[in-house]
């Protein structure tokens, strides 16, 4: 008999990661590259972005995630690329997400930009089984994972202007099993679907305060559909206030500052509106951005995502 320790631990990390699987984060708008490998180049800017996450505050092995990206566009070609490295912790397993992105952009308007993307993943995944402090240590079925080595591919489209947007991808395609328990996988890769859009409105006439409604749509099977709304202002192209609601899952409050034309700092808090609620205080999501840019060293429209 294994420990009742050891059964709450497993169903809390098994239903995370049918519940979850890819790594979730408030602000995904700044770090769209992470699912999208079209976004790659998009900013016209040699982009270098920064986030740590902690979730469920207070609970024992709730999900943290740290995630590190640069993407640039290629001189004046149509050739964005980027790479990115995901760290994600949940419970006594430890994922390290390599990635390559390579986009192609096509000029479809005279406003209108179509990208298209591919994603090269490399994952490393770790699980600790003494974390779960089973009853015996020595039970072949449960041995520790160093560095399980697997592929994976994806791709993704991104429609996007200086105020509009609309993504679709799959960042990876090939399924995972990542633990297997007489043949039955209890620990499993699926695949991820993301459909992204938002619009930018001006509210005044000189365009000193902006509104941003968006949405995000993620779908996995064995999970129900994930939908994100948010909704951002931004004032004198400086300040960022805004709140977003996950379906059945958080309310978030978002605040963000852009500190020179290259820097921005943006801080997000969730708060579960499940049953969750009961047993942590929150999640927190800090992230840096800094750009160059080769008009004198400055956008010359503030980009909102």
């Amino acid at each position: 008999m294994r420990t009742k320790l050891f059964s709450l631990v497993v169903m809390f990390v098994t239903a995370s990661c049918f519940a979850q699987q890819d790594a979730q984060y408030t602000q995904y708008m700044y770090n769209t590259i992470n699912i999208n490998p079209a976004y790659a180049g998009s900013r016209g800017a040699l982009s270098i972005f920064g986030l740590y996450r902690t979730q469920w505050v207070g609970l024992d092995g709730a999900p943290e995630t740290s995630s590190f990206s640069v993407n640039t566009p290629i001189n004046n070609s149509r050739l964005g690329v980027g790479v990115s490295l995901v760290n994600d912790k949940i419970g006594p397993t430890n994922e390290n997400n390599f990635s390559a992105d390579v986009s192609y952009t096509v000029q479809v308007s005279a406003d209108f930009k179509l990208s298209f993307g591919i994603k090269g993943t490399a994952n490393l995944f770790n699980l600790d089984i003494s974390k779960l402090n089973p009853e015996d240590q020595g039970d072949p079925q449960f041995q520790d994972l160093d560095n399980k080595f697997s592929p994976n591919v994806g791709a993704g489209v991104y429609w996007h202007s200086d105020k509009a947007y609309i993504g679709f991808s799959v960042p990876n395609f090939i399924e995972t099993n990542r633990y297997d328990d007489d043949d039955i996988a209890i620990y499993k890769d699926k695949i991820n679907y993301y459909l992204m859009g938002g619009y930018v409105f001006n509210l005044d006439h000189y365009e000193y305060f902006k509104f941003k409604p968006a949405v995000l749509a993620k779908m996995v099977q064995g999970a129900p559909l994930q939908v994100d709304i948010s909704a951002n202002f931004m004032f004198v192209d400086k300040f960022v206030l805004g709140a977003a609601y996950r379906w059945s899952a958080s309310l978030s409050a978002m605040v963000g500052f852009q500190i020179t034309d290259g820097l921005y700092i943006g801080y997000g808090y969730d708060r579960e509106t499940s049953n969750l609620n009961n047993y942590n205080s929150g999640s927190h999501e800090i992230f840096l951005r800094y750009e160059f840019f080769k008009n004198n060293g400055k956008m010359t429209t503030p980009r909102f995502f």
